[in-house]
C-alpha cells in the first residue's frame, strides 16, 4: 500500500500526533543547519580574517623575519612557527626574486603559486581568506609571505552543537508525549466513544441507545446531532411497525385472491409453453428442410399456378446468378432469364398434372458450355397447385460417356495393334529367314551348293560377280535391313502394351528416352496434326546422372505423351520460317532426377496452363483428344513415382514440361491402378 495511502487511513489522533512530530523534528532541523550556517559565515567573513591580520603583524616584526630570506631553510622554519596556529590552513615564503622558498600545508594539500607573480591570478580561483604580508629585508627588496585560512569549524563547535540539538530533542519528545496525552483525552477517546455506540446500534438495532453529555467542542456537536438521529430513528421504525401490521392485514386478503391469479397464469403458461415448442418444432422442421434443399447438388425451384418462385435453394442461386432474397415472388423468367424458353411446358405440367423431362439443354456458365438436364414436377396441396423444378448438371456425365466411347475405341485399336503386331511377326520372321537362306545358297564355301552348280553346269563365281554387278546382294541388305526394323517396331509395340510389373527398378534415363523417340518417330498422323519425323529433336543429357529408380513402361508412356503433344503443338504453328525443335534433357539436381521436354510450339495461355492437369479437359477437337493423357501422366509421376510434374509455357515461345524422379526410391507399395494407354 502507498505511504499516501496508509497516512490517510490513519485515525485521527495519531493524524495530529504525526503532524506535531513532523512539526517539532522540522523546527530542530532548520534550526541546527541555521546555526552551524551563521557560524560558518561569521568564521570566514569575520575570524579568519582577524587571525591572518594578527599572524602577519606577528611576522613583520624584525625579530623574526629578519633571516627569514636568507634559505629556504630558515624560511621553513618561520612557517614551523605558525603550525600551532588552527585558523592557519596553508603559508608559503617568496623571497625578494618572487621566487618560492618554503610552504606550508595543513591538512590536503593546495596547489599554492610556484611564483609571488602568479598569486593575483591563483587568488581569484580561491574561496579561502587568503593574506599575503610583505617581508622587508634591509635594503634588498622585500620578500613576501602567503596566508591561507583555514574554511574548517573546530571540532568542539560540533561537539557543542550536537549535545544541544540531543537535549533539544529531548525536551520536545518530552513535549510531545504531553501533547499528546491531552490529544487521545480531548480528541481520540471521544471519538472512539461515538464509533462504539454507532457500531453497537448496527449490531443489536437497538435506537433507544443514546451518547453521553460531552464537551462543548464540535465532538459534543457531533455527539448531540448522532443522538437525534438515533430518536428520529426511533420513531419511524415505530410508524414501520405499524404500517406493517395495516399492511399484513391487506397480505392476507390478497394472498387468495393470488393463488387463484396464479393457478389461472399457470394454464396460460403451460398453453403458452405447448405453443412455443410447436412453433419452435415446425421452425426447425422448416429449417431443417431448407437445409436438405440447400445441400442438395440440384438446383430445385418451387413455382406457384401462376409461376411465380416460392421456393429457391442454394444451387438455384449459383446457377442463375439471383439471390434468394431477389428471386422470391418473382417471375420464373425474370428470376432465371433462359427458363424463358420453357414456359410452354411449365405451364402444361400445372395444368394437366404431369411430369416433363427435358434431357439435355446446354447453358453458357463462366465462358464455358455447361449440359444441364431439367425435370418439371406437378406441385398439388392445401396451399394450391404448382410446379418444382429440378436442374441437374451432366457435364460431367456426358464427358465420361464420351470418354467411355472414345477408351472404348482405343481399346478396340490398342487390341487390333496387339493382334496385328503378333501376326505380323510371322511373316517378317520368314523374310528374315528366307534372306538369310538366300545368301547361305549363294555362298561358294558351301560344299552342297557347289556339287548342285557343277550339277548344272553353272559357275558359282561367275554367278556371284553377276549378282553383285547387278547389286543383288545390296538389294538383300535393304530387305534384311528393313525387316529387322519392322521387327523391332512391332518388338516396341509389344512391349509398350504389356502390363506394367508396377515394380520401381533402376533405369538409364538416356536409352529410355531415346526409345521413347523411337517409338513416336514411327507413329505419324497429318490428319490429326502429328508428325514426329519432321522435328529436330535435341539430347542435352547430363553426363552425371546416373541410373534412376522408376517404372519404365509408365515413364516411357508419360514421355510419348509429352512427345506427341510437342509435335502437335509445332504443327499448329502459324509461321514456318523456323523449324520443329523439340529439346530433350536431363539433369541430376539432388535429391531429383529432372527430365525436361521443350517445344517451340505454340504454347499455352496461362489460364489453359492452369488446367493443363485436370482430367477431361482438352482443347483439341471432338474425336482427336480425350483430356486424359496428361492427367494420366501427372498421376503416373506423382503418385506412382512420389516425383513432381510442371509446367512453363506462353504464347508463341513453346512449352516445357518438366518432370522430377526421386533419386532413392520411397519405401511405398505402388497400388495397381489400370491406366488407359495413350
Amino acid at each position: 500500500m502507498p505511504l499516501r495511502q496508509r497516512l490517510d487511513n490513519l485515525p485521527v489522533g495519531q493524524k495530529l500526533l504525526a503532524a506535531l512530530l513532523v512539526l517539532l523534528t522540522t523546527v530542530l532541523l532548520v534550526a541546527n543547519l541555521t546555526f552551524i550556517g551563521a557560524a560558518y559565515y561569521i568564521s570566514q567573513e569575520a575570524m579568519a580574517p582577524q587571525a591572518m591580520q594578527t599572524i602577519g603583524r606577528l611576522i613583520s616584526s624584525a625579530n623574526l623575519n629578519e633571516r627569514a630570506l636568507d634559505s629556504s631553510t630558515d624560511a621553513q622554519a618561520l612557517l614551523n612557527e605558525l603550525k600551532s596556529y588552527s585558523p592557519l590552513r596553508a603559508a608559503a615564503v617568496y623571497d625578494n626574486d618572487g621566487q618560492r622558498l618554503a610552504q606550508l600545508q595543513q591538512g590536503d594539500a593546495l596547489d599554492l603559486p610556484s611564483r609571488y607573480s602568479g598569486i593575483e591570478s591563483w587568488r581569484l580561483t580561491e574561496f579561502r581568506t587568503t593574506q599575503v604580508i610583505t617581508v622587508p629585508k634591509g635594503d634588498q627588496p622585500p620578500g613576501h609571505l602567503l596566508l591561507v585560512a583555514s574554511s574548517e569549524l573546530p571540532a568542539a563547535f560540533y561537539s557543542g552543537t550536537l549535545t544541544a540539538s540531543l537535549g533539544i530533542l529531548v525536551f520536545s519528545i518530552l513535549l510531545w508525549m504531553v501533547v499528546a496525552r491531552q490529544i487521545r483525552r480531548l480528541i481520540t477517546e471521544p471519538i472512539y466513544q461515538l464509533e462504539e455506540l454507532s457500531r453497537q446500534v448496527t449490531r443489536e438495532e437497538n435506537y433507544a441507545l443514546r451518547v453521553g453529555p460531552g464537551n462543548k467542542d464540535e465532538i459534543g456537536s457531533l455527539a448531540s446531532a448522532f443522538n437525534t438521529m438515533l430518536a428520529r430513528i426511533e420513531a419511524r421504525e415505530q410508524q414501520l411497525k405499524r404500517a406493517r401490521d395495516d399492511s399484513q392485514d391487506a397480505y392476507d386478503q390478497a394472498r387468495g385472491l393470488a393463488e387463484e391469479t396464479r393457478r389461472t397464469n399457470r394454464k396460460l403458461e403451460l398453453e403458452v409453453q405447448v405453443r412455443g415448442k410447436i412453433e419452435k418444432k415446425l421452425t426447425g422442421f422448416q429449417n431443417y428442410l431448407n437445409s436438405i434443399i440447400d445441400s442438395m447438388p440440384s438446383a430445385m425451384i418451387a413455382l406457384d399456378e401462376q409461376l411465380y418462385v416460392t421456393q429457391w435453394n442454394q444451387e438455384a442461386a449459383t446457377l442463375s446468378g439471383t439471390r434468394l432474397d431477389e428471386a422470391l415472388n418473382q417471375p420464373i423468367f425474370i428470376a432465371f432469364e433462359p427458363m424463358r424458353a420453357f414456359m410452354p411446358q411449365l405451364k402444361q405440367t400445372v395444368e394437366q398434372h404431369s411430369v416433363t423431362k427435358i434431357e439435355r439443354v446446354t447453358w453458357i456458365k463462366q465462358d464455358e458450355p455447361r449440359h444441364y438436364a431439367l425435370t418439371f414436377y406437378p406441385l398439388t396441396g392445401d396451399a394450391g397447385r404448382g410446379v418444382v423444378i429440378r436442374i441437374d448438371d451432366i457435364t460431367q456425365r456426358i464427358s465420361l460417356e464420351e470418354m467411355m466411347v472414345q477408351s472404348e475405341k482405343m481399346l478396340s485399336v490398342g487390341g487390333l495393334a496387339a493382334g496385328m503386331a503378333h501376326e505380323i511377326n510371322n511373316p517378317l520372321g520368314a523374310i528374315l529367314h528366307n534372306v538369310q537362306n538366300i545368301r547361305r545358297r549363294l555362298s561358294p564355301e558351301l560344299p552342297r551348293n557347289l556339287e548342285q552348280a557343277q550339277s548344272e553346269g553353272l559357275d558359282l563365281e561367275q554367278v556371284n560377280r553377276y549378282l553383285t554387278a547387278r547389286e543383288v546382294p545390296a538389294l538383300l541388305d535393304g530387305i534384311q535391313q528393313a525387316g529387322a526394323r519392322a521387327a523391332k517396331i512391332v518388338s516396341h509395340m509389344l512391349n509398350f502394351s504389356r502390363l506394367s510389373n508396377r515394380q520401381l527398378a533402376l533405369c538409364d534415363l538416356p536409352a529410355l528416352i531415346d526409345q521413347a523417340v523411337e517409338i513416336a518417330s514411327n507413329d505419324f498422323d497429318l490428319a490429326i496434326g502429328f508428325d514426329f519425323k519432321g522435328q529436330h529433336i535435341i539430347r542435352q543429357f547430363d553426363p552425371d546422372l546416373g541410373p534412376v529408380p522408376c517404372i519404365s513402361n509408365e515413364l516411357e508412356q508419360v514421355l510419348l505423351n509429352l512427345l506427341k503433344n510437342a509435335a502437335q503443338a509445332i504443327h499448329q504453328r502459324g509461321n514456318d520460317d523456323e523449324p520443329g525443335r523439340i529439346t530433350l534433357r536431363t539433369r541430376l539436381n539432388p535429391p531429383w532426377a529432372e527430365i525436361q521436354v521443350e517445344d517451340n510450339g505454340i504454347g499455352m495461355s496461362e489460364s489453359v496452363r492452369k488446367r493443363t492437369f485436370e482430367p477431361f479437359f482438352t482443347t483439341k477437337e471432338i474425336g482427336q483428344g480425350t483430356g486424359l493423357g496428361l492427367s494420366v501422366s501427372y498421376f503416373i509421376i506423382t503418385n506412382n513415382h512420389k516425383g513432381q510434374m510442371e509446367v512453363q509455357s506462353s504464347i508463341g515461345l513453346g512449352t516445357c514440361f518438366t518432370l522430377r524422379l526421386p533419386l532413392v526410391a520411397n519405401q511405398v507399395t505402388v497400388p495397381a491402378y489400370v491406366i488407359n494407354k495413350p
